[in-house]
């Protein structure tokens, strides 16, 4: 009975000392994600970001800044590596894509990506967090990507041309044999 009055005390004391969170601010979780299946040398790769307001009011002011490409490894053909939205309204998300082309093969680490953004309109301090990452990547060799993945057509062709004879020869001698003793013969009325 002690034991239970205990933890009934314990619990009570537990509820009533932790104050509750304040859901009335914005609470953001962002994510980035690689979307390509095989990465490959000079081929472009797409990276995708995705930030969701999970929180009771409106993110102000957010910045989306990813400074794990360096510009001697990866070229940004299409999008932004550095991007703000005004404000993400609560319970809502914004998607961000970029794409880059990788200008080295190896393996590549791909840490995660900043961001910042006010809680709500009277904050002023600025919130910091940071996307997940991704992880390691290996970035395949464009030459080795193509031997392992292309069709071959000129593998196989050159494999047809070499079966020919060793295929036509002995159909020609059987055809050959067969329109000598073969010979039709004439009808009797």
């Amino acid at each position: 009975m002690n034991l239970l009055v205990a933890a009934v005390f314990l619990a009570v004391s537990l509820f009533v000392v932790c104050p509750a969170e304040d859901v009335s601010e914005a609470r953001l979780l962002a994510s980035k994600n690689i979307l390509n299946q095989y990465l490959v040398e000079g081929k472009d790769l797409t990276v995708e970001y995705r930030i969701f307001n999970v929180g009771g009011s409106a993110a102000l002011g957010v910045q989306l800044k990813d400074d794990s490409f360096p510009e001697a490894d990866f070229e940004v053909v299409n999008g932004n590596l550095q991007v703000q939205w005004e404000r993400i309204a609560p319970n809502s998300n914004v998607t961000h894509a970029v794409i880059l082309r990788p200008t080295k093969s190896g393996y590549f680490n791909f840490t995660s990506a900043e961001v910042s953004y006010k809680v709500s309109e009277e904050a002023a301090e600025t919130q910091f967090g940071y996307t997940s990452a991704p992880g390691e990547g290996g970035i395949v060799n464009k030459k080795d990507f193509e031997r392992r993945f292309s069709p071959h057509v000129l593998d196989w062709l050159v494999f047809a041309v070499m079966t020919l004879p060793s295929l036509g020869i002995p159909y020609l001698l059987w055809y050959s044999s067969k329109s000598r003793y073969d010979t039709p013969k004439p009808k009797k009325n």
